[in-house]
């Protein structure tokens, strides 16, 4: 990738403006909301979402939500689970439904799924009409209440969905494909997050599928050698597949270690919040 080399933000804080230690929620919370989020869809952040949130409640052995906001309803399909009616998503946020009720355990301890329906494709609207800016980091500060980390599998939008995502995490995480357009995608997202909050949450790219015997993914790895990766493996295909995570599926695979390692250093640096 031709151009100059890109530094990674760091996790604790951005250096492109702005940035808070803590999230919308208490400092001294033990609790913790990261965002999957891409402006672009096949990209794997499902499949990220859903891999590091059993990262965290199996590895980390924190009681983790995994919250779908997509409403392909991928996150819970990759477990297993399917939304318990049609049009229940949506009224968590408009009729104050309780999530609690729509909340389903998998077969993995210390996670459970928050799943999406199609109610969710309205959703966008249904914000805006409400007016309530901090819906989302509302019901996600309640949910700390239970759960000490809460993941959630974003929609790839710029709406006023993605705004209230902004609002509600303390971290971001942004899967982006191997290719020259990988930074400018990044940049993207980064000016979307700044637009959306004075005071906005770390930003991590990672790069997600990277396959280093193609030509271009190994020139943005050379471009971005800071950036944490995740390398393109069948046994990721494979979770959709067979409904399970990669550290399930194969333990000892490169795919497991990446992930598993991303994970890591993002619940040890959320750990250190001040």
């Amino acid at each position: 990738m031709a151009g100059k080399k890109r530094k990674l933000p760091r996790i604790a804080g951005l250096s492109r403006g702005p940035s808070r230690r803590a999230g919308p929620r208490d400092a001294s919370a033990a609790g913790a909301t990261i965002a999957v989020y891409s402006v672009k869809g096949g990209v794997g952040k499902t499949t990220f979402a859903a891999n590091l949130a059993w990262c965290s409640a199996v590895l980390s052995r924190r009681k983790t939500l995994l919250w779908d906001l997509d409403a392909s309803g991928g996150s819970g399909f990759l477990y297993g689970l399917e939304a318990k009616g049609s049009g229940l998503a949506e009224e968590v946020f408009s009729r104050n439904r309780s999530p609690r009720a729509l909340i389903q355990h998998t077969a993995f301890e210390n996670i459970d799924v928050l799943p999406a329906d199609e109610s969710i494709r309205a959703l966008d609207a249904q914000l805006a009409q409400i007016g309530k800016r901090k819906r989302l980091a509302k019901l996600a500060r309640e949910l700390t209440a239970d759960y000490e980390r809460i993941v959630l599998d974003c929609p790839p939008v710029m709406n006023e969905l993605s705004a209230q995502v902004v609002r509600a995490a303390d971290l971001v995480i942004v899967p982006l494909p191997p290719s020259p357009l990988s930074a400018r995608a990044f940049d993207l997202v980064v000016r979307e997050i700044s637009g959306n909050a004075k005071r906005h949450p770390p930003i991590l790219p990672v790069l997600s599928m990277l396959d280093m015997r193609r030509t271009l993914h190994r020139q943005a790895r050379e471009a971005n050698p800071d950036w944490p990766a995740v390398p393109y493996a069948s046994v990721v295909e494979q979770c959709a597949v067979r409904q399970k995570p990669v550290g399930v599926l194969a333990p000892s695979s490169p795919a497991s270690a990446a992930f598993a390692h991303l994970w890591k250093a993002i619940d040890r640096k959320l750990a250190e919040r001040a």
